[in-house]
């Protein structure tokens, strides 16, 4: 199990760019197997959840070359639907919850898919009815296996239809979307997911031949085509890698420049670090984030506590809210951190008590944070990353803490975040990683 050692209490400074979308890269890297022509896709994140999505693509008969490091090319002249049974299937899905993603694409090309129990962070309960359900919807009913823990799926031939989803999920959303590029008819989806990611996946499949009307809305309209052709395509940045950065900047008191976040995809994460009192400023496509002693919480007009809650986008994206909470331990003020989405994402924050911090959690949903204005930096100790954005808070909690912190099962955060060690070590942080037994 590898390990950060890190010795907190630096400032850092300097200029730093996020990765790839992982989010977007999973999808997109999915959406390939809907052609059996070349798809040329860049700014790809090499990170361990994306890197085992390329070997599950590969398995169902993907030919794969690295163009360079963060270019990959893909051609699928005909899937493999044995795969889907096979060994290598099951270990690679039953280790990412984005496999579940290769359905729709397999079901649009071969009739067949294949759900073995996916996995990813264990941060509550995820279902895939809506994957499913939508499945159905479009002509390929399921069965479940219980010796093999998996949903079987098949069909004769996708139909379009409407849906109207049970709830916004974006993977619910992206799966549906690239089944139904080639079914026969039009497939009409209402209170689809609309995040960037979801955005991006529309543009590059309509660059593909695709007909999807509605991009950017809750309402989607695919007409269905006979086939798609190959194209190339660019992976946004990762807003909750810029989003990690901003807050690490501000409980480090660091002088940062984040290079080349495609503000505009951003939505309310700018607003939300201001106010927690973050001076942020925009330029060009960079956002500086300046060295600050003191950020002050805002209240709301009434005067009562702010409260920052997840929700459906375009409102705060879920992924953040540990960053946040971790942010907010060092302000001046109080804030509600609500986690509507997961009832089991703020559960780490033991360990920033541990440390110093004045946090109340209330219930599995929500923590209330009393900042204590860097009366005092947070204590050094050893934790354990539970999932990736508990890890990296946990990191910038070390990162800003008096003496040197253990961080164990840091694989969690490498899932979401590529060489992060190194690239913040570019920045003056002192993180060593350490391979145990």
């Amino acid at each position: 199990m590898a390990t950060f050692v890190v010795r907190g209490g630096t400032r850092l400074s300097g200029v730093i760019t996020p990765q790839g979308a992982k989010n977007e890269a999973l999808q997109i890297i999915a959406a390939t197997l809907l052609t059996g022509e070349e798809v040329v896709v860049r700014n790809v994140p090499r990170i361990r959840d994306v890197l085992q999505m390329i070997e599950l693509v590969k398995v169902l008969g993907s030919e794969v070359r690295q163009l360079d490091d963060h270019t990959f090319s893909f051609r699928t002249r005909q899937p493999d639907t044995q795969a889907l049974r096979s060994e290598m299937f099951r270990k690679l899905a039953g280790n990412l919850r984005g496999s579940v993603m290769v359905t729709g694409p397999m079901l649009a090309r071969t009739g067949k898919g294949y759900i073995p129990r996916p996995g990813g962070d264990k941060i509550g309960r995820r279902r895939i009815d809506t994957h499913l359900q939508g499945f159905r919807q479009l002509g390929a009913p399921f069965s479940y296996d219980g010796r093999e823990q998996a949903f079987i799926l098949s069909s004769t031939g996708l139909r379009g239809t409407y849906m109207l989803l049970d709830e916004a999920s974006v993977t619910g959303t992206a799966n549906l979307v690239m089944a139904a590029t080639l079914a026969r008819g039009t497939t009409t989806i209402f209170n689809a997911a609309c995040e960037p990611y979801v955005q991006q996946l529309c543009h590059m499949l309509n660059a593909m031949g695709a007909r999807i009307r509605g991009v950017g809305s809750n309402l989607l309209t695919i007409e269905g085509v006979s086939h798609l052709h190959g194209c190339e395509h660019t992976i946004l940045p990762d807003m909750i890698e810029t989003g990690s950065f901003i807050g690490m900047a501000a409980m480090t008191a660091s002088d940062l420049r984040i290079r080349n976040v495609s503000f505009e995809h951003l939505g309310l994460i700018p607003t939300a670090f201001r106010r927690l009192g973050i001076t942020l400023e925009k330029e060009g496509d960079d956002i500086v984030i300046p060295a600050q002693e003191h950020y002050e919480i805002e209240s709301f007009l009434d005067g009562s506590i702010m409260t920052l809650a997840d929700g459906i986008w375009p409102a705060l994206t879920p992924d953040l809210l540990s960053v946040f909470l971790v942010t907010a331990t060092q302000a001046r003020g109080s804030v509600l951190i609500h986690q509507r989405l997961f009832e089991s994402r703020l559960f780490f924050v033991d360990k920033l008590i541990d440390m110093g911090a004045r946090i109340i959690l209330c219930d599995p949903h929500r923590a209330t944070v009393i900042g204590i204005d860097r009366e005092y930096p947070l204590r050094a100790t050893t934790m354990t990353s539970p999932d990736i954005r508990a890890g990296v808070a946990l990191l910038i909690a070390a990162l800003s803490a008096e003496g040197t912190s253990t961080i164990h099962n840091i694989d969690q955060i490498d899932r979401g975040y590529e060489r992060i060690d190194e690239r913040l070590n570019a920045l003056g942080a002192h993180i060593e990683r350490t391979t145990g037994e």
